[in-house]
């Protein structure tokens, strides 16, 4: 049986077809399903139902669809390098955290015969940056960490079928499917409150960020929480405010102008120079009359007087798991935890210790 034609030899029933070769956006539409289902079509098929496969496949092959040149040349020319956003740290903060994961990344790495690559990017824009790397195809894959301003960037490297790996769990998307490793950083805000509370603490205040930071949200429910399961009402010892040493150092007057409160756990090592300086201003003893805890131990926590206690995070096993996990990643083996959580642990120094004296 034949079809009428047009006078250009178009059927007049087909479906009109888009200009310009076919994307995978043009393919999830022909056949019904997400861009992921797409790219899970391409890299990961054994996620899919048979028929779903086999949907996607006839429309990728009827459409003449071929993945991303740049990110095909990815997977198949390696430079043995790995790409990473690298942002300074702000003025007026403490935390050098990066430059104790950066070196242990670059450690790990050169054991497996690769290099970091670092590239920035507009601080506004967080896929700034990318497209260069993928068009120029200078790297073999990425590591993605800024994370906590959300993970724009794993849908754009995973609709490019480009190999990356997050540090940082994915806050908008938490059923993603690409592979990621995070820090349970409830677990050290919990961590660093029951310390205090052994200390004999109880009216214990938080100094945190501003509520749109995901990663300050998620350490302060382990403060809150720590303190309910004590039969202690959090209500009113939050402080909200930014990563910097001298708001810290404000906001810490404010709150020791309630006699009550002689315990801190703090989001940052920032935030808890800050109060260690209102304890100086007020000539109160860290420790011996108020508890304080940072979280990160950054250097600054380790050579401050008296000594800044604080939840460090496993850095050197992150690193480790990470160049694992991308390495599945570019062999396009199966992962058996696509998200791992890791614990943090708690070094305690004499900030924290009521039992000590100068």
């Amino acid at each position: 049986m034949t079809h009428p034609t047009d006078r250009r030899g178009h059927r007049p029933d087909a479906r009109p077809q888009p200009a310009g070769p076919p994307t995978l956006a043009t393919v999830a539409d022909e056949a019904g399903v997400s861009r992921q289902t797409v790219s899970n079509a391409l890299n990961n098929p054994e996620l899919l139902r048979p028929e779903t496969l086999t949907r996607v496949q006839e429309v990728i092959d009827r459409l003449g669809y071929s993945p991303n040149r740049a990110a095909r040349q990815l997977r198949t020319r390696s430079s043995h390098l790995i790409g990473l956003r690298f942002e300074p740290a702000l003025e007026g903060t403490s935390n050098a955290l990066m430059d104790r994961f950066l070196h242990s990344l670059v450690a790990t790495a050169s054991e497996t015969g690769h290099h970091l690559l670092l590239f920035s990017g507009d601080p506004e824009d967080p896929l700034d940056g990318y497209d260069d790397l993928l068009r120029s195809t200078a790297v073999d894959a990425f590591i993605v960490t800024d994370t906590y301003a959300g993970t724009p960037q794993s849908g754009f490297l995973r609709d490019r079928g480009a190999p990356f790996v997050a540090f940082g769990r994915p806050w908008d998307e938490p059923g993603a499917a690409h592979a990621w490793l995070d820090v349970d950083g409830a677990a050290g805000a919990r961590l660093a409150t029951r310390h205090l509370l052994e200390q004999g603490h109880r009216r214990i205040a938080w100094l945190g960020w501003e509520r749109s930071s995901r990663i300050g949200q998620d350490r302060r429910s382990g403060w809150e929480d720590t303190l309910r399961e004590a039969g202690v009402d959090p209500t009113g010892l939050g402080v909200r405010l930014t990563d910097n040493v001298d708001a810290a150092r404000m906001a810490a007057h404010h709150v020791l102008d309630d006699p009550t409160v002689t315990g801190f756990v703090c989001a940052s090592d920032t935030l808890g120079l800050g109060v260690l300086h209102a304890l100086a201003e007020r000539g109160r003893q860290p420790g011996a009359d108020v508890g304080v805890v940072g979280f990160d131990d950054s250097a600054a926590a380790q050579v401050t007087w008296p000594g800044l206690s604080s939840v460090r995070q496993p850095l050197e096993r992150v690193a480790q798991d990470l160049v694992e996990i991308l390495h599945l990643v570019l062999a396009h083996k199966p992962i058996a935890e696509p998200g791992r959580m890791l614990a943090p642990s708690l070094v305690v120094r004499r900030s924290s210790l009521r039992g000590w004296t100068p």
